[in-house]
């Protein structure tokens, strides 16, 4: 639990107001002893006991077949017999290939292996004289592969309760709408732009917030923290909002805001889970935010009624709150990069020896803000344009996202009109797509324990195609379900059955969403995070504006 506190944000900052006194790592503490392979490279600058890497320059975009690899299960070449009982192996880091990759897949088993033996890891010399940081031993604790089941999980958790209090904050306006109309003498359609436009805000987000979290120097954690506090803070002044462009302008702020969470959280999630164990992991945090915005109208229904159209605002500010405060407790940092980062500089401090470096140092120093740009804005709409098959998953997606979105218009259409349901009852309605969130991830979760996860360990890793599979025999429940719902939503039939076309249709969308998710970083993995955050763009985009065309359609 120390060490979590020690790395969270408020971790952070006891640690900067005390000097780094207080919450200590383990090279500022007296009794650290740097690891011989440390001592031994440190001193190659006499006697050069350590072979030097070729190249100085950043690392090259990975790919699955890398020049490091050829060090696995090697000795460094040593000349002195204090240097041969010094020697350590160097192992393969998962920073060394591309993500989503059969390289990747390769080194997690080998790691497995390793980390159960506990192997030193020795330091690589760079052809320039730097000695590149790693991990020190093949479990060292530092590595958020090597956590605990229960700390990751923890973690997990926590981005899951942060994706789900955005998430939930878009649709929890939706029981308001009938008030805003009659305060500020606005239209239906005009009234629902709040929520519109905080869809589309937490779209365009990703685009900017991705490319960020990526920076060695910044992490995950800077991110979250600053965006995610200032959505809670802005939350206030929009329950507070006194006209209607104010509570444009600010709900679109709150979502802009909250965006983090869907543009960093799966990066989050492989950060800390292997090839094989991250789609588990990815199906809760995608369920989160998938039943996020189904359940935001059951928070505030019964409510909003009672105490007035703002009380929905107000609730946004009491599901966040809490969670801002257990993430600024307790989420540690979990970008690779970041932590090898500075664990370099805490030990160029301990030696006083500028050639102790991390690799993320020196790829950070060649970083061309052009190119980032280049990579996160122009390149996904390149090849969303040249591949006819990312181009499809990105409409098709945004289609299914659009619908589900247009639901928020249209049951206040159905259920109140034929049924005669209050606000509140209608938000329970929205429970349906709970229940099918459930129904998928079961479905799902079954998938991968019984076929998929024992045919990559056998077979390794098909065509991306082949993970579309489960795809293509749900993709018919959307249409099913959309049928079933418009085809007895009718006073004269229960109100039941067109809940079950609803409940088909989310079940079937929820495994949709689950494949496709893997296939796009599976067809580029270079550019994996910007194509999940042009395909969020593009979700969003239309989403927004399904919002406003669904109630007049």
């Amino acid at each position: 639990m120390a060490d979590i506190i020690r790395d969270a944000p408020i971790g952070q900052i006891i640690r900067f107001v005390t000097g780094n006194k207080v919450l200590q790592y383990p090279e500022e503490k007296p009794d650290f002893v740097l690891p011989e392979g440390y001592n031994t490279a440190l001193n190659s600058f006499t006697t050069s006991p350590v072979k030097e890497k070729e190249e100085t320059s950043p690392s090259p975009s990975p790919s699955p077949t890398l020049e490091r690899k050829k060090t696995m299960d090697t000795v460094r070449s040593v000349d002195s017999r204090e240097d041969i009982e010094a020697a350590l192996t160097h192992i393969k880091s998962r920073e060394d290939t591309e993500a989503w990759t059969e390289s990747r897949l390769e080194i997690e088993r080998e790691l497995s292996l390793e980390r159960t033996k506990s192997m030193p890891i020795a330091p690589t010399k760079t052809a320039d004289g730097n000695i590149l940081v790693d991990w020190y031993m093949t479990d060292d604790p530092a590595n958020p592969q090597n956590w605990s089941n229960a700390k990751r999980g923890f973690v997990a958790l926590q981005i899951c309760l942060y994706t789900f209090a955005v998430y939930s904050g878009s649709a929890i306006y939706t029981s308001s709408q009938l008030e805003v109309e009659r305060v500020f003498h606005v239209g239906p359609t005009a009234a629902s732009l709040p929520l519109a436009l905080y869809v589309l805000a937490y779209g365009i987000g990703p685009l900017f917030f991705s490319p960020l979290s990526e920076i060695p120097i910044i992490g995950r954690n800077p991110i979250y923290m600053s965006t995610f506090a200032l959505f809670v803070i802005l939350s206030i002044p929009t329950a507070l909002a006194k006209s209607f462009g104010a509570l444009l302008v600010l709900r679109f702020l709150q979502g802009f805001l909250g965006s983090p969470c869907l543009a960093t959280g799966g990066a989050t999630m492989q950060d800390m889970y292997s090839l094989l164990k991250l789609p588990y992991a990815m199906t809760f945090w995608v369920s989160a935010a998938y039943c996020g915005p189904a359940l935001g109208p059951l928070l505030s229904g019964f409510a909003v009624p009672v105490k007035g159209w703002r009380w929905s605002l107000w609730e946004i500010v009491w599901i966040s709150a809490p969670v801002l405060v257990c993430m600024l407790l307790f989420t540690p940092e979990t970008s690779t990069p970041n932590i090898l980062f500075r664990r370099a500089a805490r030990l160029r401090k301990l030696t006083g020896s500028p050639q102790l470096r991390s690799q993320s140092e020196i790829d950070q120093q060649h970083l061309n803000p052009t190119a980032v740009a280049v990579d996160a804005l122009i390149k996904p709409l390149e090849i969303t344009i040249k591949d006819p098959a990312i181009a499809f998953v990105n409409i098709y997606s945004s289609i299914v996202y659009a619908i589900y979105y247009s639901f928020f218009e249209v049951f206040p259409l159905v259920y109140p009109g034929m049924y005669g349901f209050n606000i509140g009852q209608t938000g329970i309605v929205f429970t349906c797509v709970a229940v099918a969130c459930l129904l998928g991830i079961l479905s799902y979760t079954a998938y991968l324990y019984f076929y998929l996860v024992p045919d990559v360990l056998k077979n390794g890793l098909r065509a991306q195609e082949h993970r579309l599979v489960p795809a293509l025999i749900c993709v018919f429940g959307p249409v099913i379900g959309l049928f079933m719902f418009a085809w007895t939503a009718n006073p004269s039939i229960h109100w039941i059955a067109s809940v079950i076309g609803i409940t088909i249709y989310a079940a079937t969308a929820f495994v949709v969403f689950q494949c496709i998710f893997v296939y796009v970083p599976m067809s580029y993995p270079h550019y994996a995070a910007s194509l999940f955050a042009s395909n969020d763009f593009f979700r969003s985009s239309l989403a927004c504006a399904s919002i406003l065309f669904g109630r007049p359609l």
